[in-house]
C-alpha cells in the first residue's frame, strides 16, 4: 500500500475548536477533530476538572502508570484551560476565545448554557460566522428535551438496542460495553461539525449542529426498528434463526468460534466445502443449493458442527487463510488491541504519555493513506498561561486571576 504524502496537511488545518462539555460524546467529537490538525481547547472547571478524571482514581476505570485510559482516549490532542464559569470574568474570557474559534462544541443542557454565558445566542452574538454543535441526550425538542441522558439511558436502553439483545428470561437488561453509544453520537458529531465547515467555507455562513445520543442509537439500530414497524411485532434479533447454514458461527474443537457470513450461499458452498475437506458435501443431493441447505437445514448445520469441532481455531486459521468467502474469527477484546490487521492499519497506536505508552484506538478515517499522530492527552488546567498569554494577559492579571479562582 501507498504510504500516501509524506506530511500531508491536517484536513482541519487552522480550524480553532473550543469545547466547553464533560464525560466522553462532546469530549471524544472534539478529539477526532484534533486528530485531524484541528487546535482544540478544552475548558475545564479550574478545581474539579472534567469529572471523567476522576474515574481511574475511584477504580471505575483502569490506569496504567498513573495514565487514565479513557481521559487518554477522549481528551487527546488537546490544550486544557481551567476556567471558572460561574464567574463574569471567567465569563468573559470565554468570550475572547469564542471570537477565536471557529467550532464550540458542548454538551451541557440547556439551562445550563444559558446560566454559564454559553447558550446559541450568546455565543453567536459574538461570532456569528462560527459552528455551534450541541451534544445532547434526547434531541433539542420534545418534552425530555433538557433531560440529561448517558449513553447507557438514552442510547442503549430507550432505542430498544438493549431489549433486542437481552433474553427473554434474564433479569435485568444486558449491559452495554463503555462509552458505547458515546463513541457513536461523537463521530455523527463530529461528521456535523465537518459539513458545517464546509458549508460555512462555501457560503461564510455559520450553523447549529445537533447530535443526539438517541438518534445515534436509532441510526444505529435503523434496520431491526424498521423491521420490526413492517412485521408489526419485534424483530426476533435473538430467537431468529437464518436459513443459511452460512451464515452463523461454529464452535472449534479448542472451544473458540468460526463466524460465517456467507450471504451468497452458492457462489461459497464449493469453495467452503474443499477448504473444510469435505469435498463429498459438494454434490450432496440435500445441500446442492441454497434451497436444499435451507429445506435440509438442521442437517446441513450439524455436518459443518462436526466438520468445525474436529480442529482447533489456529488450524482453521491456515486452512482459512485462502478462503474468499467472508469469514472471522471470534476474538477477545484483548486480542484485539494487538490483532495484526488492527495494528498494520493503525487502528490501535502506541501513544507516549511522559514515558507512559499507552495503546489508544484512532477515528476510523484516515485521508492520503495517512495515519494521525495521536498525542497525549494534557493534565487538568495544563495550558491555562498559554492560552491566557495568548489572548493578551500579562503575567500580573494572570496571577491576579488564579488568586481570585477564576483560572
Amino acid at each position: 500500500m501507498s504510504e500516501g504524502p509524506a506530511d500531508p496537511t491536517p484536513v482541519f488545518d487552522g480550524v480553532q475548536v473550543l469545547e466547553v462539555a464533560q464525560w466522553t460524546f462532546a469530549p471524544a467529537a472534539a478529539a477526532v477533530l484534533a486528530d485531524f490538525g484541528a487546535s482544540v481547547i478544552k475548558v475545564e472547571d479550574p478545581v474539579t476538572g472534567d469529572p471523567q478524571r476522576g474515574l481511574a482514581s475511584a477504580g471505575i476505570v483502569p490506569a496504567v502508570n498513573g495514565v487514565n485510559l479513557v481521559t487518554a482516549q477522549t481528551n487527546r490532542g488537546k490544550r486544557s484551560v481551567g476556567l471558572n464559569l460561574r464567574e463574569p470574568r471567567g465569563q468573559e474570557i470565554l468570550m475572547r476565545l469564542v471570537d477565536r474559534a471557529d467550532v464550540l462544541v458542548t454538551n451541557f443542557r440547556g439551562p445550563a448554557r444559558a446560566k454559564l454565558g454559553i447558550d446559541e445566542d450568546t455565543v453567536r452574538s459574538r461570532n456569528p460566522r462560527i459552528v455551534y454543535a450541541r451534544a445532547t441526550g434526547q434531541g433539542v425538542r420534545g418534552p425530555d428535551a433538557d433531560r440529561g441522558g448517558y449513553d447507557y439511558t438514552s442510547f442503549w436502553i430507550r432505542s430498544g438496542i438493549a431489549s433486542a439483545l437481552t433474553a427473554e428470561n434474564a433479569d435485568r437488561p444486558l449491559n452495554q460495553p463503555p462509552a458505547f453509544g458515546d463513541k457513536v453520537g461523537a463521530m455523527n458529531l463530529a461528521f456535523g461539525i465537518a459539513a458545517a465547515l464546509f458549508r460555512r467555507e462555501r457560503t461564510g455562513q455559520g450553523a447549529t449542529v445537533d447530535v443526539s445520543l438517541l438518534g445515534s442509537a436509532l441510526w444505529q439500530h435503523s434496520s431491526a426498528i424498521l423491521y420490526s414497524w413492517g412485521l408489526g411485532r419485534e424483530f426476533p434479533i435473538l430467537t431468529g434463526r437464518s436459513t443459511n447454514p452460512l451464515a452463523r458461527g461454529y464452535r472449534t474443537a479448542d472451544g473458540r468460534w468460526i463466524a460465517l457470513m456467507m450471504i451468497e450461499s452458492d457462489r461459497w458452498w464449493a469453495d467452503l466445502c474443499r477448504h473444510l475437506d469435505r469435498a463429498d458435501l459438494i454434490a450432496d443431493e440435500r445441500f446442492l443449493d441454497a434451497a436444499t441447505r435451507s429445506a435440509h437445514h438442521a442437517e446441513c448445520v450439524a455436518e459443518l458442527e462436526q466438520v468445525f469441532s474436529a480442529r482447533p481455531l489456529a488450524e482453521w486459521e491456515r486452512r482459512f487463510a485462502d478462503l474468499a468467502g467472508p469469514w472471522a474469527a471470534l476474538r477477545s477484546m484483548l486480542e484485539t488491541a494487538t490483532d495484526p490487521q488492527v495494528v498494520a492499519n493503525g487502528y490501535s497506536v502506541p501513544v507516549d504519555h511522559d514515558g507512559t505508552e499507552a495503546r489508544l484506538m484512532s477515528a476510523p478515517v484516515q485521508f492520503d493513506e495517512h495515519v494521525p499522530e495521536l498525542r497525549r492527552a494534557p493534565e487538568h488546567a495544563e495550558h491555562s498561561e498559554q492560552v491566557l498569554l495568548e489572548l493578551g494577559y500579562d503575567w500580573d492579571a494572570i496571577t491576579a486571576l488564579k488568586d481570585s479562582g477564576v483560572v
